[in-house]
């Protein structure tokens, strides 16, 4: 895709030339890499010779004499070489491709600051004019070496200021704003459906009026009045064009809604083509950069670039460049091991890394994989425990795939030694962090000595969001696509609490249940019978948010909220869903903070209604053990009688949730952490409202001066743990409250 502007009148003779070089420095770069691979032709030589013709032409032009000269030794090499009298092996082409370092750098400076840097950068560049002379003259060298330590020859200067043409910069906003007007052209032709549905409503109104005079015409007739038989008919002949009229008129607006539509559709996609560009544009750089690296690293590495015409919105793929760099370097320095090392394991001396672009589900899918070492999960199980992140004992529990995860943590990493390529502790937690501001995800995979894996998933374009549609107390909200793991319906009987929060078991995990009221500030929950929920995050953080109902998908063209109204929590742009109406787009990492604040503050609703449990009114019970074993095997004995049964892990959990809900029945242990069984039985016979709930004991301790205490405390039953069996519990809890249904 051309960025030459359709004007240019406003532009200097330097930005024209840096327009044009910054082409043909692109072309002169993959041209000499095909050289270097053995995969190039003639027409590869010929592109090459015309591209430092170009250069040498408009260097010329501008009075870049030095440039013209550097353009014109290159331009005899690859004429040299097109006749068969030089051949371009790797040393040939260090020196050229030093040469194309010194052209893009003198194409990035300033008109202000190119008298200081030709000052700076003469003499280099006469070098590199000598060095360039001299190839027709040398015979073939060897493959010099080159040191970890060596620098890449003629290394681009990262202080030097990169082309940026002020044409695309004004393209970004002037394409914003006409994004917004044919997002509401098509919203207003949506709304046209909703007025011809409104014509067939009046259509068949018209159509059960017609057949009432029809009616009340043969009515007349039977009456022989002459008057009312003439006036009846009057009426019938005067009401039977309107029906033509009116289908004429639908007719028409069908045709409107139809052409509005098509038109709004095609304006909206035209206006994203704009901001769109091939997924090479972002990527051009990189075999250059893999070749140069890995030469310094003393490694043969091929970089393989698939889906280069892929489109993908230009906003994207430039804030991804810097974290597709950190992967590849991160692939080259970890990954990529020395010929030596990969012929011993049996491996082609030179590696291989890919970098895949490809479209999958409406969205970017993005794949950096290699053929190195791979990581291997035991180095990364140590190394969670010698950062003290787990204990031997967890770390030796977890899944390859959960081992993986760590590497996202910030200053986690598996390199021994401190290099200037990587392993100075910024990694994967700073490209998953830029993902995530794309409402992207990613995920990484390894199969040790054969390979690591990194996948990015990333919206196709910033502009248009594909999202998950809810209603929330009767507002649309909308969570972006990528950012949904899950969308459920969940029964209020797979519902459980535990301390006062409520979650259900999803594949063998509990999801926590968080109600999306209270989270945007909506209110209170509504329970129902059956719950809509959205889960959101993974791994520990993982919840599902309670929604009142899914609307469904929809690709909404995202718009930015004023200026004014600063940043709003859990609110990241606003849209308009395909009837017009307004939505208000989530942030879902904002979400996961309040979350997170609210379960800090024990102050999360109980979405599900009190205690959760099947809509039936059944007896509730209320198990507070601190032992896991004991509290499960109470709860479902109970449960499998019918009765409604939540738990609670210490005395003060059970205080806290005996308060707040309403139960029939209090079953409690007495040794516990924080608040044992004993005080807890008192506090409730001293409270107002719970001073009359049944309460039993069931304890290990069978003494007649322990059965003394816990009866003197409150208790209405005591019974030992040594000698209950199921009988025996279901038997006392019958006595105290009867059976699960009242």
């Amino acid at each position: 895709m051309s960025h030459e502007p359709h004007d240019l009148s406003q532009f200097s003779l330097l930005d024209l030339f840096r327009l044009e070089a910054d082409g043909q420095v692109r072309q002169l770069t993959e041209g000499l890499l095909r050289l270097e691979s053995g995969a190039a032709d003639a027409a590869v030589l010929d592109a090459l010779m015309r591209a430092a013709h170009s250069i040498k032409g408009a260097a010329a032009i501008v009075g870049l004499h030095v440039l013209v000269q550097l353009a014109h030794v290159m331009e005899d090499a690859f004429t040299a070489a097109q006749a068969g009298t030089l051949d371009l092996h790797p040393a040939c082409i260090d020196v050229l491709l030093g040469g194309v370092d010194l052209i893009a750098q003198a194409s990035s400076v300033t008109e202000a600051s190119l008298d200081d840097w030709m000052l700076r950068y003469g003499p280099q560049i006469a070098d590199a004019v000598t060095a360039v002379r001299a190839l027709e003259t040398l015979a073939v060298p060897p493959l010099r070496d080159v040191s970890p330590g060596d620098a890449a020859p003629a290394a681009m200067d990262p202080a030097l200021p990169q082309p940026s043409p002020a044409s695309e910069v004004r393209a970004s906003a002037v394409t914003d704003e006409l994004l917004a007007l044919a997002t509401e052209t098509r919203a207003n032709a949506h709304k046209l459906a909703s007025f011809n549905a409104s014509l067939q409503r009046f259509k068949r109104q018209q159509s059960a009026m017609l057949q009432s005079l029809a009616q009340l015409h043969e009515a007349v007739s039977a009456s022989g009045d002459p008057r009312l038989i003439e006036q009846a008919a009057l009426a019938l002949a005067r009401a039977q064009p309107l029906k033509l009229q009116l289908q004429q008129h639908m007719a028409d607006a069908e045709t409107h809604e139809r052409r509005a539509a098509q038109v709004s559709t095609r304006l909206v996609d035209q206006v994203l083509a704009l901001r769109m560009c091939p997924f090479t544009e972002g990527v051009h750089a990189f075999p250059r950069m893999v070749r140069d690296l890995a030469r310094q690293l003393g490694k043969q590495v091929q970089l393989i670039i698939e889906g280069s015409d892929i489109p993908v919105d230009r906003a994207i793929l430039a804030r991804i460049e810097s974290p597709l760099n950190h992967l590849l370097r991160n692939a080259l320095d970890h990954g990529m091991e020395t010929p030596a090392e990969r012929s011993a394991a049996g491996k082609p001396a030179q590696g291989t890394i890919r970098l895949t672009a490809r479209h999958r589900g409406g969205m970017l899918v993005i794949d950096i994989s290699d053929d190195g070492r791979g990581i291997d999960p035991e180095r990364v199980r140590s190394r969670v425990v010698e950062r003290a992140l787990g204990s031997a004992a967890m770390a030796a529990a977890l899944s390859p795939a959960e081992l993986m995860e760590f590497l996202f943590l910030p200053g986690f990493s598996l390199k021994e030694s401190v290099t200037e390529i990587s392993g100075r502790g910024v990694g994967l937690d700073v490209v998953q962090q830029v993902v995530r501001e794309q409402n992207g995800s990613v995920r990484v995979d390894s199969a040790p000595g054969l390979g690591f894996r990194t996948a990015i998933t990333l919206p196709l374009t910033q502009s248009i969001v594909r999202s998950l549609v809810v209603q929330v107390q009767g507002e649309a909200y909308a969570f972006p696509i990528a950012k949904v793991e899950r969308v459920l319906r969940v029964a209020r009987s797979a519902v459980h609490t535990l301390e006062n929060k409520q979650f259900f078991e999803q594949d063998g995990v509990h999801v926590g249940l968080v109600a999306a009221t209270q989270i945007l500030e909506l209110g209170q929950p509504m329970p129902a019978a059956e719950l809509a929920v959205v889960v959101i995050g993974t791994g520990a953080a993982c919840y599902a948010l309670v929604v009142d109902a899914i609307a469904g998908e929809q690709c909404l063209t995202v718009q930015s909220l004023e200026p004014q109204f600063g940043k709003l929590r859990n609110i990241s742009a606003g849209a308009l869903l395909d009837d017009g109406s307004p939505v208000l787009l989530l942030d879902v990492a904002d979400l996961l903070l309040s979350i997170d604040k609210l379960l800090h503050e024990d102050a999360l609703q109980q979405p599900a209604g009190q205690g959760g449990g099947d809509a039936r009114a059944a007896r509730r019970i209320l198990v507070v053990d601190d032992s896991l074993t004991v509290r499960e095997m109470e709860r479902k004995l109970l449960a499998a009688r019918g009765y409604r049964v939540d738990t609670a892990v210490d005395g003060m959990d059970g205080w806290n949730m005996a308060r707040s809900g309403h139960y029939d029945l209090l079953v409690t242990d007495i040794d516990m952490p924080r608040m044992d069984g004993i005080e807890l039985v008192r506090l409730v016979r001293q409270d107002a409202r719970l001073h009359k709930l049944p309460v039993m004991i069931i304890s290990y301790k069978d003494r007649p001066e322990d059965r003394a205490r816990g009866m003197n405390a409150g208790a209405d039953y005591y019974l030992a743990k040594g000698s209950f069996h199921d009988a025996s519990l279901l038997d006392a809890v019958f006595d105290l409250i009867g059976p699960a249904a009242p």
